[in-house]
């Protein structure tokens, strides 16, 4: 598990360069497209309240770093 948020985000950034290095815009668009459709196939809605199907794992993450449940 890595701790250090620092680190993280180092490790965010060196996977972004390494993985998307070399795509293209119009392969960006295509990807993006991709992950669109997937959503959409998944029945994902924008206009759903996305923030309350995060509150299950906020919750989990909560009791999993020893910090007192959400008011």
């Amino acid at each position: 598990m890595i701790k250090s948020p620092q680190l993280l985000a180092e490790l965010a950034e060196r996977y972004e360069r390494e993985t998307l290095k070399g795509m293209t815009y119009e392969e960006a668009l295509q990807r993006f497209a991709a992950l669109w459709a997937e959503a959409l196939a998944l029945g994902v809605d924008a206009s759903d309240d996305w923030l309350a199907d995060l509150e299950p794992d906020l919750a989990i993450a909560r009791a999993l770093n020893a910090l007192p449940p959400a008011t």
